[in-house]
């Protein structure tokens, strides 16, 4: 007997006894390969041979079905799928996936954009013969499921084309680079489906389309691949972090699917829509060994559908059973991952009226096989890991694979089997999100013609537009009708005893007025799900269950992009004559006469835009509001000479902001707003939460030299090169002392970060390094603080204010923590405290700011102040004669008039009293004292989304401060202005920090004496 017909007879024995049909329901398919087709015996012997141990594998995977003429992935990979010490890079897999293309008419490749960095990204369905070339017209009928309005709402039309249509499940795979399997599990995966002749594989391949991403971040993907190359040339050596993954952020790729400022966001999206998926099914690997985390735990997004509730413990539970059935250990579902934010790639389905979900597997950072042990934890058995994982296991790149694969085939079988009812679902969501407005509402948001800061919601809208939703435009004024406003019911203490008790009085509505060219968000669409849940407030309770929220609890775009967004349940709404808009209609441009044109400042980012478009312009800054007729101008309006009008006009129009032309500059204050050279700074601990603000300044097209602390040093003068210093968050809690040594050069060996043959992609468009240990070291700090001193301006937030205090730039401020207060990811309120200063140009008082447990400043006007007394400091009188306000006496002595203390406020710097300041060399003189921009609202007004405990710990508390030094300045943010595309509102505190650099002190009082 040959080798093939010993293993075919081992295989159909092992799988007879192992998976018996009495095992399976009556009627179902047992997932067993046809003994009728041939395997590929030497590809299987390699699958067993790369596969540590019998439970880590299934019936589904263990054996390759051959083909005369359809090609294995061995044919590019050189080896199996999940063989040992080979990553593909995205340009092979796709290379694999076009070969099965060509040999079968089973598969299809679709191109469906490019990333930052100009690589593809693709789409492979794998289907029947027949189900591909029907594609057209299965998309329409999905489309009409899609919107039922198509069909009039018409049920039974409903459940002919449910009855005739094919079900699209979209798998998507590495969008996060470390995580390195699911390439070679999908370039399998399709082959598989595309090949196996056995009845569990042809149902699935029959019934639906498969559709296959199996790379998202792919420039992140082809680093990845570098990495391990390099790890296999020196394999005793550390070898680098993946510092960068795409352009410009590395794992929070995957919080993008709100903002969808990254193209591999918006390429999956439209891919998505497009095909009218079903299901959005996104692979991860952090948890041993399959862990379906899509079931998660509470709290569950409150905009989400109950029925993708069911949908998801569907899938899930019978996901598990059947690989427990299979006998491998470890697959689980439920855990600890609170399913609330919407920010992650699979959230697209769950959003758009489909089902999402997510796989977290077990991965090993490349294509090692290692001993992996885990921590207690892990592997423990709690009622939703019965079958935990081992506590130590030989873990290779197969078992990976074999996991991946056997997940989804299951799901896709079990998905398969019942298609009618999850397709009926689709329509049932997408009925009911068209019927919001008459049944939980809203029926609509509207954004109000007459907006201030027309440039920025035109970004929310286009933001609208990128998630799919329709949008239309108010013809004509119309009024709605306001929920009324409940009020509170007054204490018991404050009743008047004698007074008769009062009948509550029925609240009574109010109306609003909006202009024609209003915009409307109506809710009767079938994406009124994804505009609801971003333009809504969120409220996550501090008592709630979950106690550790797994990402940011509020997102409400109307307040991070300090734009107006009337949330409208008046149903009246939705008859007010209006029109589609599809292309924002133009706006902008000079009115009036003059060689001087005023353009009012709003705090709209666009208005930096502006002044790097025009660098030989003459811009300057008005330091007073002033009026010019019946115009009124704030503070910060740009006063523009030196450009033609229609240069300017063309320019504004483009950034939808408005001048008026002056024949006469107004009688105010001003300063000159200059093109101000920017360094942007950056560690080698981590690159992600700063990619955010680089993506936001490529967006507005405001230059920048992107540089590392290391090249600092190697800087001669760095105020010969720049005026301003950005230095965002580094995030990791880093802390300073990693900033200024870096990691440990005692020991280890240099990790580069630089192109070669053996890495040619590592640097891309970023930064590289021969070594990334070095951190700033001693010297760069003196440099920074010698930048300062001779006029450069320093702007940092919040990890990186705690390293400009921890230096001593900042005299007089002192930053701290508190284990009581929880702020994650929330949306806070702050107060605009000083209104003359630049850096708040275009701001009104009451400022909406991301805040993630910021840094909680304090000010002091005394270098190292302290208590002198021992006890606790007291703000109230001692005990003794009459009331609480009148002064106490002496008996036997005349009375003396106490001296009046000073008060300060919690954000202000306290004053010095007299006797403090008598031979004190340690006062700050009140010029070098730190000025408060902004602080953060009292207690009852910091909450405004999401999730605040503890918030009375850093209310009042300064939230921006300009701290004099030198003849320079140190700006400290204490909030994180620029944040996932998401906090538009803010950006302007760096822009006009920026736009401003020279000028920080104007409108500063004069200080004391």
């Amino acid at each position: 007997m040959s080798r093939a017909a010993r293993l075919a007879v081992f295989l159909s024995a092992f799988i007879f006894f192992a998976y018996a049909p009495s095992s399976f329901a009556d009627g179902e398919t047992p997932p067993a390969r046809d003994p009728k087709q041939p395997i590929d015996e030497a590809y299987t012997a390699k699958l067993h041979k790369y596969t540590t141990a019998a439970f880590f594998t299934s019936p589904l995977v263990e054996y390759l079905p051959a083909s005369k003429s359809v090609p294995t992935p061995e044919v590019v990979l050189g080896d199996v799928a999940g063989a040992p010490c080979i990553l593909p890079y995205a340009e092979d897999v796709y290379k694999y996936m076009r070969l099965l293309e060509k040999a079968s008419p089973r598969v299809k490749v679709f191109s469906i954009g490019t990333t930052e960095e100009g690589r593809e990204m693709i789409a492979v369905a794998v289907s029947s013969e027949s189900n591909l070339k029907n594609l057209d017209a299965n998309t329409e009928r999905l489309a009409k499921l899609g919107d039922p309005r198509t069909i009039k709402f018409d049920d039974a039309e409903a459940d002919k084309l449910v009855a005739l249509s094919v079900p699209v499940y979209y798998i998507t795979g590495t969008i996060h680079s470390p995580e390195t399997g699911a390439p070679t599990a999908l370039m399998e995966l399709a082959y598989r489906l595309a090949v196996d002749e056995s009845p569990y594989i042809r149902e699935i391949r029959d019934g639906m389309i498969t559709l296959i991403t199996p790379v998202v971040e792919v420039d992140g993907r082809d680093r990845m691949v570098d990495i391990y190359k390099w790890h296999l040339a020196h394999p005793k050596d550390f070898y680098p972090p993946l510092i960068y993954w795409g352009k410009y952020v590395a794992h929070d790729n995957n919080r993008d699917a709100m903002g969808v400022t990254l193209k591999l966001t918006q390429n999956v999206l439209n891919t998505y829509v497009d095909w009218h998926a079903q299901v959005l099914h996104d692979l991860h690997e952090s948890v041993p060994y399959l862990y379906d985390n899509t079931v998660g735990d509470g709290p569950y997004n409150a905009w989400v559908d109950p029925l993708l509730v069911d949908e998801w413990q569907m899938i899930g539970s019978r996901n598990v059973a059947d690989m427990t059935k299979f006998g491998m250990p470890g697959v689980f579902t439920h855990g600890d991952f609170d399913t609330w934010s919407p920010g992650y790639l699979m959230f697209i389905a769950a959003m758009h009226n489909g089902i999402s979900r997510l796989y977290e597997t077990f991965g090993n950072g490349g294509a090692d096989t290692r001993e992996r042990t885990l921590e207690p934890d892990e592997y423990s058995r709690t009622w939703y890991r019965a079958n935990p994982p081992l506590p130590k296991a030989l873990w290779s790149q197969r078992d990976n694979n074999n996991y991946e694969e056997t997940g989804l085939l299951t799901s896709l079988h079990y998905f398969n089997e019942n298609k009618r009812l999850f397709l009926k679902n689709f329509y049932l969501k997408s009925k009911r999100s068209i019927q919001k407005p008459s049944a939980e509402g809203p029926a609509a948001y509207v954004l109000p013609a007459d907006e201030p800061r027309a440039s920025v919601q035109a970004d929310l809208l286009r933001i609208m537009q990128r998630q799919h939703v329709e949008i239309s435009r108010a013809t004509t004024p119309f009024q709605v009708a306001l929920p009324p406003k409940k009020e509170k019911p007054k204490a018991k203490s404050d009743a008047k005893p004698d007074a008769a008790e009062e009948k509550p009085k029925t609240p009574q509505p109010t109306t609003r007025d909006f202009p024609a060219g209003s915009y409307v968000i109506r809710m009767d669409q079938p994406y009124s799900r994804i505009a609801d849940a971003l333009l809504d407030y969120q409220y996550w309770s501090p008592d709630d269950p979950q106690q550790t929220p797994y990402d940011d609890t509020a997102w409400t775009f109307g307040e991070l992009f300090g734009v107006q967004v009337a949330r409208v349940t008046d149903p009246k709404v939705l008859t007010v004559s209006m029109e589609r808009v599809t292309d924002l209609p133009a706006y902008g441009g000079a009115t009036g006469d003059g060689t001087i044109f005023a353009i009012d400042n709003h705090a709209e980012p666009a208005l930096a835009t502006l002044r790097y478009q025009l660098k030989t312009a003459s811009i300057d800054a008005a330091e007073e509001p002033f009026q010019i007729g019946a115009q009124k101008f704030s503070r910060g309006t740009f006063l523009i000479r030196g450009v033609s009008r229609a240069d300017l006009d063309a320019a504004i129009k483009n950034l939808r902001l408005r001048a008026v032309a002056l024949s006469a500059p107004p009688s105010v204050k001003t300063h000159p707003v200059r093109v101000a050279r920017i360094a942007f700074l950056h560690t080698w601990i981590s690159t992600q939460t700063e990619g955010w603000w680089r993506l936001a300044l490529d967006d507005l097209k405001i230059p920048y030299d992107y540089i590392s602390t290391q090249k600092i040093n190697t800087i001669p003068d760095l105020n010969a090169q720049y005026d301003v210093i950005l230095f965002p968050p580094v995030g990791w809690n880093s802390s300073s002392a990693t900033i200024v040594q870096g990691l440990p050069l005692a020991w280890g060996n240099p990790l580069p970060w630089q192109d070669t043959p053996l890495t040619p992609n590592l640097v891309g468009k970023n930064d590289s390094t021969p070594d990334m240990r070095p951190g700033l070291g001693w010297d760069g700090v003196a440099k920074l603080q010698n930048f300062v001193d001779k006029g450069g301006v320093l702007l940092t937030t919040t990890d990186t204010s705690q390293f400009a205090l921890s230096i001593g730039m900042a005299a007089g401020v002192t930053a701290s923590s508190s284990e009581k207060m929880k702020i994650v990811g929330a949306i806070v309120g702050t107060r605009l405290v000083d209104s003359a200063s630049p850096i708040a140009y275009g701001y009104d008082e009451k400022v909406s700011a991301y805040c993630d447990n910021g840094p909680i400043f304090s000010l002091s006007s005394v270098l190292g102040s302290r208590r002198r007394r021992l006890g606790p400091e007291t703000t109230v009188r001692a005990t003794g004669r009459g009331t609480k306000d009148d002064p106490d006496f002496v008996v036997g002595r005349v009375a003396s008039e106490s001296p009046e203390k000073p008060e300060a406020e919690l954000w202000e710097s306290p004053s010095v009293p007299d006797d403090q300041m008598f031979n004190n060399p340690r006062v700050i003189p009140p010029a070098d004292r730190a000025r408060v921009i902004l602080r953060y609202a009292d207690s009852k007004d910091l909450l405004i989304s999401g999730l605040v405990s503890g918030g009375s710990e850093i209310a009042q508390h300064p939230a921006v401060l300009d701290v004099p030094k030198g003849a320079g300045h140190v700006i400290l943010f204490s909030i994180n202005p620029v944040y996932r595309g998401e906090t538009e509102n803010t950006y302007s505190l760096v822009l006009n920090t920026v736009l401003n650099f020279d000028s920080l002190n104007a409108g500063q009082k004069t200080p004391e004496k």
